[in-house]
């Protein structure tokens, strides 16, 4: 059956607590076989080896498949992808531990990120009437999977769409701080429970808490505003773990959508920190494991030393995409009546060492086949290829169609208004290096790639001096090169860690940016129409809702008015120019608006 979230809820109003519980009950003849085959390494007395396996940022990936290039998924490192994988490495993990000794958990972006998601939720959605059951959980359902904790990404489509997925999965999303705006009471349920069942002894009682990212109140501002607020997540596990141990809880792990780093990409837009899964281990007492989420990197293990009670507490991110399969290994000891944890310890599974469960790529080949097909749908002609390749330190004509698409789209919306008369500007990143539009025929999964995020745009009021200021930040991308030195394009762009999606073009204006100089001081000649920059000039700023609502920690943007907005996505709005034009032509909207410089000095 489902998880009854509304019941489940309806009793947390009741108890003030609200704990799921499921008993980890198997056949006889398989837990004595699973008790058999651990007999061996235990030590004397009563003790319990429990594996708790984790994935996290799935984003959509059910096979080893590339929906953007039509084939195979393949990097430099050889790694593959999808759930039709970790399903393989699952069910080595469960027989080789026992079924009724494993519990599988995930640190949530499930529902965005591919082709295959975004059929569902906007081509064919799961939340029309008799709609279909989405891809992700049909396959986690599938696999059998205990709990999933809610990623920021999960909110990209909506309330409606994330409510719809959440009553088609077998399992709870978990959300202890996901509020409700009014009451301030869990909108989701806050932790699950499971009991595992020791011969001769009282069950296991193992809880996971579930936290999931304070950005969703910047990144999804307008889905959420008003409904949902996302206190911090230190805050919150220090509510909740003491009360999961005064239920009884031996085992606590918190499933985290959240990175270990410290950081966060939206300055001090809000009080809460983006990656604080190693804060919440060394700030909480009582934790045992987290299962870390968000940043897209491989940790197998951190170990991290609360500060109130210098226990070790074991963290471990798997490889996005499906890529790793994370294994906690927990050794427990009864002790005094109780059962004590003795050791934790954290590995990975390689999704590239198996093949694809074929019970899920039969569950899943019909949906797989359609999208496939969608996106190859040809939309137009383009008269030469168009690349993103140098798009990062070059104005690239690829980069300007997103930009000109974005202008036009704006200029329409606000024809007949007070603003109409405003010159409209555009902003775009250079999302990926590889991808490219081919001369001839163009598909929607040709111009997917080029803007491979579900954002939608906004149009926003700037004065010049905004402007200017928001180019100098976005300048910082840059690493400083003096006009002497010798340019290595690989290390040229990426200064602080900054990723390509929070470096910005912004289209009619022009300028140049000197990476001689120090960040702060790089733009120069910036004019529009020929003159230079009035600092006063207002323009109608064309921006997608990631950076209007703060994302990347741009200056003024957030705080600027808004104009319009729309829920159409950028992606779509490209096709449907595509379309229109019949032809891609870079005469149509290619521009050459800024260059890198060193003492005015072009670097190309």
């Amino acid at each position: 059956m489902p998880f009854d979230r509304r019941k489940f809820l309806k009793q947390s109003a009741v108890t003030g607590a609200g704990v799921a519980l499921a008993g980890a009950a198997a056949p006889a003849a398989e837990a004595a076989a699973a008790v058999d085959a651990t007999a061996a390494r235990k030590k004397p007395g009563k003790r319990y080896s429990l594996t708790v396996m984790g994935t996290t940022d799935l984003h959509g990936n059910i096979f080893n498949w590339d929906y953007f290039k039509d084939t195979e998924y393949s990097d430099a490192k050889g790694n593959a992808k999808g759930l039709a994988r970790i399903s393989t490495l699952v069910n080595q993990v469960r027989e080789e531990k026992g079924r009724c000794n494993t519990l599988l958990i995930d640190a949530g972006d499930t529902i965005q990120g591919t082709p295959l998601t975004y059929y569902y939720a906007k081509v064919d959605p799961i939340t029309a009437p008799g709609g279909p059951v989405h891809p992700m959980a049909a396959a986690m359902n599938a696999i059998g999977y205990d709990a999933v904790a809610l990623g920021n990404h999960e909110f990209n489509y909506g309330i409606e769409t994330l409510r719809k997925f959440e009553d088609q999965c077998d399992f709870p999303l978990l959300g202890a701080n996901a509020l409700d705006a009014k009451t301030l009471k869990p909108a989701f349920p806050p932790y699950f429970i499971k009991k595992f069942r020791v011969p001769g002894a009282p069950p296991v009682k193992v809880a996971v808490l579930g936290l999931t990212n304070p950005g969703i109140a910047i990144w999804d501002k307008a889905y959420v505003d008003g409904k949902l607020v996302f206190p911090g997540l230190e805050e919150q596990a220090a509510k909740w773990v003491p009360k999961l141990r005064s239920m009884g809880a031996d085992v606590v792990i918190v499933s985290a959508h959240s990175g270990s780093s410290g950081t966060s990409s939206y300055g001090d837009s809000l009080p809460y920190i983006e990656n604080s899964s190693a804060l919440v281990a060394q700030q909480v007492p009582g934790i045992d494991a987290i299962l870390v989420g968000h940043a897209h990197t491989e940790i197998a293990e951190l170990l991290v030393t609360n500060e109130k009670t210098g226990k070790t507490v074991v963290l471990s991110e798997p490889l996005c995409f499906a890529q790793r399969l994370t294994l906690f290994d927990f050794e427990l000891a009864f002790v005094k009546g109780r059962w004590k944890v003795e050791s934790v310890k954290a590995t990975v599974r390689d999704s590239k060492t198996v093949a694809d469960d074929p019970k899920i790529t039969k569950l899943l080949k019909d949906d797989h086949d359609i999208v496939v097909e969608y996106v190859n749908q040809v939309v137009g002609t383009a008269t030469e290829k168009l690349t993103t390749v140098e798009a990062r330190y070059k104005d690239a004509p690829i980069i300007d169609l997103i930009t000109k698409v974005q202008e036009d789209v704006v200029k329409a919306a606000l024809a007949g208004t007070e603003h109409a008369a405003l010159p409209v500007i555009s902003q775009a990143s250079p999302f990926s290096r590889t991808s490219e539009i081919p001369a001839g025929k163009v598909t929607i999964r040709d111009l997917s790639s080029l803007y491979v995020y579900d954002n939608t745009l906004v149009a926003k009021l700037m004065t010049g001096a905004q402007i200017k200021a928001y180019l100098e930040y976005s300048a910082q991308y840059f690493v400083q090169t003096a006009p002497d030195a010798a340019v290595d394009v690989e290390k040229l762009t990426n200064a602080n860690s900054r990723p390509d999606y929070n470096y910005d073009y912004v289209s009619g204006l022009s300028y140049e940016i000197d990476i001689a100089q120090a960040a702060g001081s790089r733009i120069k000649n910036l004019t529009y129409n020929g003159a230079a920059l009035d600092d006063a000039q207002k323009f109608v700023f064309a921006v997608n809702n990631y950076r209007a609502n703060g994302g990347g920690a741009f200056p003024h943007v957030a705080a600027a008015q808004e104009l319009w907005s729309e829920s159409t996505e950028i992606r779509t709005r490209i096709a449907e120019w595509v379309t229109a034009k019949g032809v891609l032509d870079p005469k149509d909207f290619a521009s050459v608006d800024w260059k890198l410089t060193r003492n005015g000095t072009p670097v190309f």
